[in-house]
């Protein structure tokens, strides 16, 4: 999928949130974003949140602190993401639209960047950070829901030669980062219905159906859901990976 098509995606999606399926969710690792983000800060930190989509996460976990800035290369999320501030009454976040590839933030500023599920430029984000700053990176690749992809025989990443938690691995190493660690984050999904897990489906990039010709096979669906349901609910694997990493200084 293009990055114009993603953009179009993206935009589309705004006005949305996870919380609305009711996942339960159970983590099978001990890696956790979030823990992590309150380990490295303080109140006097300042944090950059890249791919912060409606700003859910960014509001609801992350500890209030000096500065946070959570940026979006959709300005339809970053419009959904004010909107869900003004309900919070946190003063500490500000939303800004911004391409991760084209960074507008200064030089040595930010004791954290965290970047959620969205592409990275390690370079641009090592010059951002004050020496001895942490990057955290949670993403997705090829091997995350694998078994539904191989039922449907595409999805996010499914042809990709080298999995992205590589790629990203190896260009944090490569922007000059110390302490580089790349983490396998396995967790369970599970779904109270079919018409939940279809909806699910539709709203994210998992089977790449953000094309506007792709749909879901229902019969390659129910494939899946027969041998993926327990206790009456549809559990969904998620394959993720988390980089941490330290600037030298």
């Amino acid at each position: 999928m293009s990055q114009n098509n993603v953009f179009e995606y993206y935009n589309k999606q705004a006005n949305w949130s996870f919380d609305q399926y009711g996942i339960m969710s159970e983590s099978l690792t001990e890696w956790d974003l979030i823990d992590l983000i309150k380990r490295f800060s303080t109140p006097g930190s300042r944090i950059l949140d890249l791919g912060t989509a409606g700003g859910e996460k960014v509001i609801s976990n992350y500890p209030v602190c000096a500065e946070i800035l959570a940026t979006d290369y959709s300005p339809e999320m970053i419009g959904t993401a004010k909107k869900n501030l003004e309900k919070s009454g946190r003063t500490d976040i500000t939303f800004k639209v911004m391409d991760n590839l084209n960074m507008d933030v200064p030089d040595d500023h930010f004791d954290i960047v965290t970047a959620r599920h969205t592409i990275t430029a390690p370079d641009q984000i090592i010059r951002c950070l004050k020496p001895g700053g942490h990057l955290l990176i949670r993403g997705v690749d090829k091997y995350d829901c694998h078994e539904l992809k191989l039922v449907f025989g595409r999805g996010q990443g499914f042809d990709d030669p080298v999995p992205v938690s590589i790629t990203d691995y190896e260009a944090v190493l490569r922007a000059g980062f110390a302490d580089v660690e790349l983490v396998p984050v396995h967790e369970r999904e599970y779904y109270k219905d079919r018409e939940t897990f279809l909806d699910f489906l539709r709203r994210v990039p998992i089977l790449n159906i953000c094309d506007e010709d792709r749909t879901i096979e229902e019969d390659l669906l129910d494939e899946y859901i027969k041998r993926n349901t327990f206790d009456g609910r549809i559990r969904l694997i998620r394959r993720c990976y988390g980089i941490t990493a330290r600037k030298p200084g």
